[in-house]
């Protein structure tokens, strides 16, 4: 037995997001180890003021805290050296993240965790998901807020037991908006930042993954410390072999029907790269199935191997598979029969993973047999066959002066050499040409009898054979090696090719133009077009070269993108594999002209319906809700030209009669900013502004006590047009006072202006208590003339199309969102300013 100390358990509570109940969840496990019997003290606990965990802590053993003076202030801190003291069996620790005051022994909580588990202390700790390490820049996209203190995902992942504490974001609010979390004065400002429903959603999603990949890790160790090597079938996954042939796209649709059969399942493509070099599948192919995994949900997968089937097997193994989907063999009988087919080796190394063999329309086809043209230029073609007649009789007549000796080995050797030579110049066949000249040269000039095409000697027979054989060898393997050569350095080149082609479409380079001039740099022609065909012949759509554009029959190669366009190139016949790369251009340009279409036909389609849907809702517009000021306006002047009214009287029809004109203007001006926003005249002018000088004018006119401005100190500063941002405001904090006044059938609670800053932007936000609009239809509340639940008079539905229109031009974003208690919360996001850089953090200490 080992004399070494035991070391400690570490339990985590992993709360999704703040406020969940972890904390609360820790202190019920304490209880339940207390009632067993278990030495349970805490080493520190937050509560936050919150009544049910302080009702939780209730009659359990608290250690101190240590009190650490820092800046003239005393704060309190774990004291660890006590709990060591105490020496318990359990010690609950909340706040694993913590970092502690500058002056304690440790920096981080989680140090001091690490002490109390050295000692053999168990210890029982809470950490939110959005304070590990490897979360850190992800919970910064989603929420806009930087988390300081954080915790190495390792001290996590170490831990003998985690328990995921969840909860939905709409509890999560209801429990909040209860004032079970925070204060009632720091509710409203948490609920319309940090604790949105799609931060909420997006945290839970980050601990849920985190946690199943914790638990894979839990899987994958034990199987491998207890050296389990075949799968355990905890979820369908099925594994694709593909080749790379006509097949594939057959194999991938019933592997996918396969896995469709059960929830959860997952679908992998393996595709194995010969380690020889010796197969060249067709790149295209390859591509395609990349691009069908991913339209069927799973995922593409090369490793190299020198076995398919053993990689293959191995690669399902690792995956922890279920089954292995594999095509019937595409071999003729007789290499079925010498070396077996890939589907059986598979099967029989499967061991307890399933194998499906599949067949297919291409096992009638058979195999193509490979190509035998040499891949060598003209040139060398011509030189290796000069070489192997004009190499055997140089040396023959070289080695003439000494055909008084027996120089039969030395003219083997060197006749040996000069036919590896004739195979590094010209390929095989010139070598095996050169052997077979190189083998009747030296029986007839080497081998007695001299002179004669007979062998006295049978050894002398023997070693003439073992020549053309060994040079027929090696002429081979040089052969093979230089092809293999070639083909890597064009499998390099493609490469290159094609990921400079990807590179240039997702950077945005997706024209004609673009595609075209890289197609001329690639394959060094002297001009490239692209023709599309027109009403007249060919049109040209894109060219790149000095020369004029080519037509279909001054090409010297064409390769057609779709029916309607070609590509035709001017200048060296393109190889056989080059044509494969040009094809991918082809393809590629084919998207391009599509995406081109589709993007032409949606913005005219968008622009035909939104002009019909604005002219309809005007005509509506302009019958009804223009008429109603209009009209009131005649009657108050017809009452006073009459000149028989009172004193009273005639005050009530002016008051009338300049509300509506008010009211009519305010449409006028609506329908305005509508029609340049259509047009595109708002050009705004971006300055950097504080909000204290433009929020006060925009809520001016507003009756007194209807609105309250809560605006951080000092205001922030946004990169904004002071006169437009006042517009979308005003007209927010409008439609917000109108509402809520109406909802309350008078005077309502006052509409809040509020202000948060995020370490790029600004967030203004107004918040009514109004009726609030359903989710279903707040997309169609930014669209004019859409007046919705809103029936208050003296409207036409501008004001939010208005508002969404004027922040779009100032570069901000407008979202609405539910009033926890009801009513709807209009959110203004603005570009922050660089001058007004400060350090800025969510609600609670718990939270960020």
């Amino acid at each position: 037995m080992s004399d070494e100390p035991r070391r400690g358990r570490l339990t985590v509570y992993l709360g999704a997001a703040p406020g969940v109940g972890k904390t609360y969840a820790m202190l019920g496990e304490a209880r339940r180890r207390v009632e067993r019997g278990t030495d349970v003290v805490v080493g520190y606990v937050e509560t936050h003021g919150r009544r049910h965990t302080v009702d939780m802590v209730g009659d359990l053993e608290v250690v101190p805290r240590r009190e650490v003076e820092h800046r003239g202030t005393t704060l309190t801190e774990m004291d660890t050296d006590a709990i060591l003291a105490r020496k318990p069996q359990v010690v609950l620790v909340d706040e694993l993240a913590h970092t502690n005051v500058p002056g304690s022994p440790r920096e981080k909580r989680a140090a001091d965790v690490a002490v109390l588990l050295d000692a053999g202390i168990d210890v029982i700790t809470t950490v939110n998901i959005q304070h590990l390490e490897s979360l850190n820049d992800e919970v910064e996209r989603i929420t806009g807020v930087r988390q300081r203190e954080t915790v190495p995902d390792e001290v996590v992942r170490t831990a003998e037991q985690i328990q995921l504490v969840d909860m939905s974001p709409e509890a999560l609010r209801r429990r909040m908006a209860h004032g079970n979390v925070y204060q009632p004065d720091r509710i409203d400002a948490s609920l319309t930042s940090y604790f949105r429903v799609g931060n909420l959603t997006a945290l839970r999603e980050l601990a849920l993954l985190w946690v199943a990949d914790r638990v894979d890790d839990a899987l994958g160790d034990y199987r491998r410390a207890h050296d389990i090597d075949h799968p355990w079938p905890t979820k369908e996954r099925i594994v694709v072999a593909v080749t790379g042939g006509a097949e594939s796209e057959t194999l991938l649709r019933r592997g996918a029907r396969l896995a469709q059969r059960a929830a959860g399942s997952e679908l992998l493509a393996v595709h194995v790269i010969a380690s020889d070099g010796l197969r060249n599948p067709d790149e295209r192919r390859i591509a395609r199935a990349q691009q069908l995994v991913a339209s069927l949900g799973g995922t593409f997968h090369s490793i190299v191997g020198e076995d398919v089937a053993g990689a293959v097997v191995d690669f399902a193994t690792a995956s922890n598979a279920t089954m292995v989907v594999v095509g019937v063999s595409r071999h003729g009988r007789l290499r079925k029969l010498v070396a077996g087919t890939t589907g059986d080796r598979i099967a029989s190394l499967a061991g307890s993973v399933d194998v499906h063999l599949v067949t297919h329309d291409q096992v009638s086809r058979g195999t193509r047999r490979r190509s035998i043209v040499s891949p060598l230029s003209r040139g060398r073609q011509v030189a290796g066959w000069a070489t192997a007649v004009v190499m055997p009789v140089l040396l023959t007549w070289a080695l003439q002066a000494f055909r008084d000796t027996d120089q039969l080995p030395l003219a083997e050797m060197l006749l040996l050499a000069g036919t590896v030579a004739v195979a590094l110049v010209g390929g095989l066949l010139p070598a095996l040409v050169a052997a077979v000249v190189s083998f009747f040269a030296l029986n007839y000039f080497f081998t007695p009898p001299t002179g004669r095409l007979t062998v006295a000697e049978p050894a002398n027979l023997t070693a003439l054979l073992v020549y053309v054989a060994v040079a027929a060898g090696v002429a081979t393997v040089v052969d093979r090696a230089s092809r293999r050569a070639g083909d890597a350095l064009r499998a390099r080149t493609e490469a290159a090719t094609m990921s400079s082609l990807s590179r240039s479409v997702l950077t945005g380079q997706d024209t004609a133009e673009a595609i075209v001039e890289r197609v001329r740099e690639v394959f060094g022609q002297a001009s490239v077009s692209l023709l599309a065909q027109g009403r007249l012949g060919w049109e040209v759509m894109a060219h790149a070269g000095p020369s004029h554009a080519c037509s279909p029959d001054e090409g010297d190669t064409r390769v057609k993108v779709d029916d309607d366009h070609i590509l035709c190139l001017r200048g060296e016949p393109l190889r056989a594999t080059d044509q494969k790369v040009l094809e991918a251009f082809a393809v590629q340009t084919s998207l391009v002209l599509e995406y081109r279409r589709l993007r032409e036909r949606e913005q005219r389609a968008a622009t035909l319906e939104s002009a019909e849907a604005t002219s309809t809702a005007l005509l509506r517009a302009v019958s009804h809700d223009l008429r109603t000021p209009l009209a009131t306006m005649r009657a108050s002047v017809d009452g006073l030209v009459g000149g028989e009214v009172g004193a009273a009287d005639r005050a009530t029809l002016l008051e009338s009669l300049d509300s509506s004109t008010d009211q009519l203007e305010g449409l006028i001006d609506n329908l305005l900013d509508l029609s340049r926003l259509q047009s595109g005249l708002v050009h705004p002018v971006l300055r950097d502004r504080s909000l204290d000088e433009v929020l006060p004018l925009a809520l001016a006119g507003q009756p007194p006590g209807a609105v309250v401005l809560d605006v951080d100190e000092p205001a922030p500063v946004v990169h904004t047009d002071a006169g437009l941002l006042e517009r979308v405001v005003a007209n927010l904090v409008s439609n917000a006072v109108r509402v809520s006044s109406a909802a309350a059938g008078g005077a309502g609670e006052p509409v809040r202006v509020l202000a948060h800053v995020l370490p790029t932007r600004v967030e203004v936000m107004v918040v009514d208590r109004g009726p609030g609009v359903p989710a279903e239809q707040r997309e169609r509340m930014f669209e004019p003339f859409q007046r919705l639940s809103d029936t208050t008079p003296g409207g036409l539905g501008l004001g939010l199309a208005v508002a969404q229109g004027l922040t779009l031009a100032l570069g901000g974003e407008l979202s609405a969102e539910d009033t926890p208690g009801g009513g709807l919360t209009m959110v203004l996001s603005l570009p922050r300013s660089a001058l007004g850089d400060r350090a800025c953090r969510g609600p609670g200490s718990d939270a960020p």
